[in-house]
């Protein structure tokens, strides 16, 4: 590695300044301007679709995958979209940790580092555990597993140079991992065990990796069902379920479908837009990672535990509503000791009058 002078002398050479303006293209600012991405398995599937959503958002990216032709098309595609030089196609096998190397290194060449590695490639194969052959499962977890292993092993000693370099540089992994990780799968040991194991993996990356600003995280969708993972009309998870009768009364991949979208309070599968919702709030660029909590779903009896580890935490009660006529939430942070921010209307205006305890904004 260069030294704090050479690497500073480099930072602000003249033709090093002149070289980010260009890179930069001519895309609009958007959440994640000036960022870099690796996305891994990006050449279909929720791997582009995830890419996509990046550059849309103002990041350059990295797509990667085994299929070197689909990964450098799509990647054409997006700077057709987004500008010259946001994105580029590069070959990886994620099961071998030279061709991990090799493709990271070409990514640093080209943009200088990273900020944010996506390890999205996944396959699956699905059967009874009683006849699932031996290279099926041994194929699952060398890229489900190993795979996972090996890209944060080669990108870990990058990011974390990069924050010993400057303390203000945070980088993000963020595996793409599958409601299998969190709940066994009938007929379907080795994707979910790979998947179990992904979460092992996330938590302690996440315990060691910190001190080096490195946050790691894992996302694990629903399915995706509109993705060749699941479509693909060969080989496609319908049609595996439906052959090996994982749907009891199954007869056509329809009622595969069917059966699967019912299990949905909301009737459908995960969406692309679902899961890029969640990698911003990880990566976020405001930099709120940890200060920032607003429950999306919670039960009754959870209420009183959140205002008291936001008093706890020396946090602030933030009530957005642009009229409040009550208060009533305001009240009850009041009564934690839990300082208040709200809109300068109906009850905020009385209960921050009588109780001294917030800001009327």
């Amino acid at each position: 590695y260069m030294t704090d002078r050479q690497r500073l002398f480099i930072e602000n050479w003249e033709f090093e300044v002149y070289r980010k303006k260009v890179a930069a293209g001519s895309a609009a600012a958007g959440r994640l301007d000036g960022k870099i991405a690796l996305v891994t398995g990006a050449a279909q599937g929720f791997g582009l679709e995830i890419a996509g959503s990046l550059a849309a958002e103002g990041a350059h990216v990295a797509l990667t995958d085994i299929n070197q032709q689909g990964a450098a098309a799509a990647a054409d595609d997006l700077c057709d979209r987004h500008g010259v030089g946001r994105a580029i196609g590069l070959p990886i096998n994620v099961t071998d940790g030279e061709a991990v190397a090799a493709c990271i290194d070409q990514v640093v060449r080209a943009y200088g580092g990273f900020d944010v590695l996506i390890p999205n490639a996944g396959v699956l194969k699905a059967d009874s555990v009683k006849t699932l052959p031996e290279r099926d499962f041994h194929f699952v977890t060398e890229v489900n597993y190993k795979g996972y292993f090996l890209c944060v092993h080669k990108a870990a000693p990058i990011l974390a140079t990069q924050h010993k370099a400057n303390a203000a540089c945070m980088s993000d992994v963020i595996q793409i991992n599958s409601k299998s990780g969190l709940v066994g799968s009938s007929r379907n040991a080795a994707y979910a065990g790979s998947k179990f194991g992904g979460i092992g993996l996330t938590q302690s990356f996440a315990l060691e990796l910190v001190d080096d600003g490195i946050k790691v995280n894992c996302i694990c969708p629903g399915n995706f069902f509109d993705g060749p993972l699941w479509s693909d009309p060969e080989n496609g998870l319908f049609v595996q379920y439906l052959r090996t009768g994982k749907v009891p009364g199954a007869k056509t991949i329809d009622d595969v479908r069917r059966a699967y979208e019912a299990k949905v309070p909301m009737g459908r599968g995960c969406t692309t837009a679902d899961v890029v919702k969640e990698i911003l709030y990880l990566i976020d660029k405001y930099d709120l990672y940890g200060r920032v909590a607003y429950p999306k779903t919670h039960a009754p009896s959870d209420i009183p535990d959140l205002y008291r580890v936001a008093t706890q935490g020396r946090g602030v009660f933030i009530n957005p509503a642009l009229t409040e006529p009550f208060g009533l939430t305001l009240l009850e942070a009041g009564a934690t000791g839990l300082p208040i921010v709200a809109t300068n209307d109906g009850g905020p205006r009385d209960i921050i009058a009588n109780c001294h305890n917030g800001l009327l904004i």
